[in-house]
Formats: C-alpha cells, sequence, structure tokens
C-alpha cells in the first residue's frame, strides 16, 4: 500500500509540471486549450525518438519542450491570426497533433525500457550518493523496512524540478511581460486600449504553457519506459482537476499560492486515483470515470459551501437586524414611561 502511494505521489509530482502548463493557460489567460492532449504526446514522442536515436535524454528532453512551445504558438496563432475561436482552435490544433505524433514516432508507441533515460541516468546516479542504503538502514532499524520505496531519487530529482519550474513561472508572471499577460486573461479588450499587442501575448502565453506541458509528457514517457500515440487522451481533464483540486485545498489568493496549489492539486490528485482503483468494485479502465467524478465533486462541492456559508451569513444579518429593531423599540417604550 504505501509503495503504491509512493508511486503516485512520484508520478504526480511529474504531472505537476503539465498542470503549472494548464494553469498559465486556463486561469492566467482564460484559454481553455485541449492543445494540451496533443502537446503531451509530442513531448514524449519527440523525447522517445531523439533517445533512441542516441541523443543525450537530457538534449532530447529539452528538444521536447521545444516542440511543445512550437505547437502552443500555432495554437496562438490560429487563434489570433486566423480568429479562430479558442476552444476550436486548441481542438484542432489536438487533432493534427495525433497525425504529427504518428509521423514523428513512425509507429504508435515507441519502447524505452532499454534505452538510457533521464530517470536511468538520475537513478544510477542516486545510488552513487548511499542515500537510499541509509534511509533503508534506518527504516528497518525501527521495523519499517518493508515500507521504505526501492528509491528516493526519482522523487526528489523531479520534485526539484517541478518546484524550481514553480518559482520560474512565479518570477516570470511578477515580470512586465507576465503581468501583461495577466491583463490580457482578465480584460483583453483593456489591454488592447492601452496599444497593448494582445495577440503576441496570447501567442507567447500559449506556447510556454505547451511547453511545459510537453516537458511534462517526455519525462513521463521515459518514466513510463515508452512512448505512446494515446498516452495524452484526457490529460486536459487531469490538468484541471489537480488546479482544481489545488485550490479548493491551498487557495489561489496570490500567484504564488496558486501556483503551490497546483503541484500540491496535482499529487492529491494521483493518491485520490490510486486509493479509488483499490477498491474491489472499480477497474483500471475506471480511471476516466475516476478523473470526472473528482472534477465533478471539485467544481461543485466548494459552490455548496460557499452557498451554505452566505446562507449562513444571511440568517446572522437578519437575526442581528431583529435584534436591534427589538432593543429600538425597548428604548422608545422606556422613553415613553418617563414622560
Amino acid at each position: 500500500m504505501f509503495t503504491a502511494l509512493f508511486g503516485s505521489v512520484e508520478v504526480g509530482v511529474i504531472y505537476a509540471i503539465m498542470a503549472l502548463g494548464v494553469y498559465l493557460s486556463f486561469r492566467i489567460l482564460d484559454f481553455p486549450d485541449l492543445t494540451v492532449d496533443g502537446s503531451f504526446v509530442t513531448g514524449g514522442a519527440t523525447a522517445a525518438v531523439l533517445i533512441i536515436s542516441g541523443v543525450n535524454p537530457f538534449l532530447a528532453t529539452i528538444a521536447a519542450l521545444a516542440a511543445g512551445f512550437l505547437a502552443g504558438c500555432v495554437t496562438g496563432i490560429l487563434h489570433t491570426k486566423g480568429k479562430i475561436n479558442p476552444l476550436l482552435s486548441g481542438i484542432l490544433m489536438m487533432i493534427a497533433l495525433y497525425s504529427i505524433n504518428l509521423r514523428i514516432m513512425d509507429k504508435p508507441n515507441v519502447p524505452l525500457l532499454s534505452e538510457e533515460t533521464v530517470i536511468t541516468k538520475i537513478a544510477s546516479w542516486w545510488q552513487g550518493i548511499g542515500f537510499d542504503s541509509m534511509m533503508q538502514s534506518l527504516f528497518t532499524s525501527i521495523g519499517l523496512g518493508d515500507y521504505i520505496p526501492s528509491t528516493w531519487g526519482i522523487f526528489i530529482v523531479m520534485f526539484i524540478i517541478a518546484f524550481a519550474i514553480k518559482k520560474m513561472v512565479d518570477l516570470f508572471l511578477k515580470t512586465e511581460i507576465g503581468l501583461s499577460l495577466r491583463a490580457v486573461g482578465d480584460n483583453d479588450g483593456m489591454v488592447r486600449s492601452f496599444s497593448a499587442n494582445t495577440d503576441w501575448l496570447k501567442v507567447l502565453g500559449l506556447g510556454i504553457s505547451n511547453a511545459l506541458v510537453a516537458f511534462s509528457g517526455a519525462l513521463v514517457a521515459q518514466y513510463n519506459g515508452f512512448s505512446d500515440v494515446g498516452m495524452g487522451i484526457g490529460m486536459i481533464i487531469i490538468g484541471l482537476a489537480s488546479v482544481i483540486i489545488g485550490e479548493a485545498v491551498i487557495g489561489n489568493a496570490t500567484i504564488v499560492r496558486a501556483t503551490l496549489a497546483v503541484l500540491v492539486g496535482a499529487i492529491l490528485y494521483r493518491l485520490i486515483v490510486t486509493l479509488a482503483l483499490r477498491a474491489d468494485f472499480l477497474e483500471t479502465g475506471d480511471m476516466k470515470l475516476i478523473t470526472a467524478v473528482i472534477v465533478i465533486f471539485a467544481l461543485v462541492v466548494p459552490k455548496l459551501i460557499d452557498k451554505q456559508k452566505a446562507g449562513a451569513r444571511k440568517k446572522k444579518r437578519a437575526a442581528q437586524l431583529d435584534s436591534a429593531k427589538l432593543n429600538g423599540g425597548d428604548q422608545v417604550a422606556a422613553a415613553r414611561t418617563d414622560l
């Protein structure tokens, strides 16, 4: 059980990078970008093909990031220059990327189990440190040796990478361009009235968003040991679930808090799915159904809670008003008695 939960946290940290990309498009730009389902695979496909061609896996992963940026920019151009509806432009790019991804891989699936990847390099480097053996001895000494994962390296390194990207996103959104992006998402017309190039800002924002998504896809493909043309199905929903769950738990009062909520939400989402799949009446094929249910709950429950709180506040104000009227009436009666 512990091993399964730890694996969920490990994968959740990698998917958190994808969720940060979805946050940029969905929350910052207010753009429902379905390109995510295709650019996630583009990242995995690009990295996988380059790795089996002998390219250094770190360079292959960076190339995947560049490919995702290009895909996002095309979506932005379709919307800004082609005047295509935001939702439709994302759908068109997602459909086009399916064929492009097949072209990149030249087949539906590219295995990486026998190749040296970023994940294997991190694992081998981490073993040389000796941290795992130290933790194994520590847990064994207190009788918990069976609950320790085989390695902590992947989780720790991926967490550092995800947190570093979170910090970069925080800093970027506080720059002049980042503030302009936030303004475009809040009120595009107002920003345009100040003679700002909102089209360029949208293209840039969507490019960065899909670059993070593709980067996550490249890491996931190397973590799983293969890249598959169907691995991106439902990624936009997973990303939205991570954002919504995180905001419900952590909040989004500031940018720093909102991006932290995305990281936490991605991990919580994976934990919830893992725990749900352990139920006897659910199967692995029900994962998409579980995701839909999680998103529905994350959207509906906070609204119900807010509605209940609003009703309680309304009743409290009404009670205070009645009390004030009653006290005022008593004071009037006392004044008449004195007369």
